[in-house]
């Protein structure tokens, strides 16, 4: 995703923030936590790197996999 099309939510949780972003299109999402002396900025970076990461694999299982997506036996895609 384009780092314009991500949504960033960022949470306090005592001394660390948890940071999710989100891609709109597919809806895929993931999280990271950590300090936050380090700034909104690279932490929304950090976040935007793992939901890279974590769009690159589902697209590398759904070659995989062909037509389906996801993996047997984890649930229903809808």
């Amino acid at each position: 995703p384009d780092d314009s099309e991500v949504l960033l939510e960022f949470h306090r949780l005592g001394n660390a923030v948890k940071v999710t972003a989100v891609d709109p299109r597919s809806l895929a999402e993931a999280t990271i936590v950590g300090d936050p002396a380090l700034g909104e900025r690279a932490l929304g970076q950090a976040a935007i790197r793992k939901l890279r990461y974590v769009l690159q694999r589902r697209a590398g299982a759904a070659e995989e996999q062909g037509p389906r997506s996801g993996r047997p036996g984890r649930g229903t895609l809808v």
